[in-house]
């Protein structure tokens, strides 16, 4: 399975890139929404799927060290993952100096923890989670320091089944930062055996909130609207209402958000929920 990396990462930032005649029709185009915001000590965002298919990431809180969504992996498998990368370059999680590894600082109960490599490396967790389409699901990332030169991120989904939030894991990186920033969330297709092409993936994103440290929570109410370097032209995204949305693969036509413009959602819930796990 591949998974998602720092490179990535950096397209989404950065805008499109050059465009890659490798990924035509190969692969659907992964499409991304880039969240302007201040550095906060916590990200909330919300997802709801209204389409997918096996070898999909829906990253619902990425940021500039990790990120963190669900998956369809393969023969009905669903998940929960949540990353967070070393600072180090290379593609050997092995060749990491200890000191400069991801570390873990708690594992939830029924989590599975791991390192992973091959296009950058750190930390990687995965929950079982039988995930519906309709249905919305719920994350929050925060950030504290820890020591000097490290930074502590937590991931915290909540379970509708359970009614409860679930803290996943809590991951120690190399980097004096103490905060999050870059935020963004995006759709990829990680299967990549050119079939995946024509099935539409699609999401709905929204409710999103940051908290600048010992601030107040301000709502994400703007996105740019990106792109990989897949020259395909079946993606769409932008706003929806009081939402935000992605798609891409199969009959999806850009019709709302031209690559690299900006959209603005409606005006949504005045306040985040009143139930999230405890913040500083």
């Amino acid at each position: 399975m591949r998974r998602l990396i720092p490179l990535l990462a950096v397209a989404v930032l950065a805008g499109t890139a050059p465009a890659n005649e490798k990924l035509k029709d190969v692969a659907c185009r992964s499409v991304h929404l880039n969240y302007p915001g201040p550095a906060a000590s916590a990200f909330y965002n919300e997802v709801a799927v209204e389409a997918s298919a096996e070898g999909t990431y829906f990253c619902v809180c990425g940021f500039n060290k990790g990120y963190f969504g669900i998956q369809e992996q393969g023969r009905g498998k669903k998940v929960v993952i949540f990353s967070v990368w070393d600072p180090a370059a290379g593609n050997d999680p092995k060749a990491v100096d200890e000191s400069k590894r991801v570390k873990l600082l708690h594992k939830g109960e029924g989590v599975r923890v791991g390192r992973f490599g091959g296009e950058g490396t750190g930390g990687q967790s995965f929950l079982d989670l039988d995930w519906k389409a309709g249905e919305t699901y719920r994350f929050l990332v925060t950030a504290r320091p820890d020591g000097a030169d490290r930074t502590a991120f937590a991931g915290f989904v909540y379970l509708p089944n359970e009614k409860a939030w679930r803290h996943l894991v809590t991951f120690s990186t190399p980097t004096p930062v103490g905060k999050l920033g870059g935020y963004y969330s995006f759709v990829e297709d990680f299967k990549r055996d050119r079939v995946s092409t024509t099935h539409v993936r699609k999401a709905a994103f929204g409710n999103g909130w940051v908290k600048p440290a010992g601030g107040e929570w301000l709502p994400l109410e703007t996105a740019r609207f990106t792109a990989d370097s897949n020259p395909v032209t079946n993606i769409d995204g932008g706003a929806a209402g009081a939402k935000f949305f992605l798609a891409t693969g199969g009959a999806t036509a850009n019709t709302t958000t031209k690559l690299k413009a900006t959209a603005t959602r409606g005006k949504g819930d005045p306040k985040p929920p009143a139930d999230l796990p405890p913040v500083e």
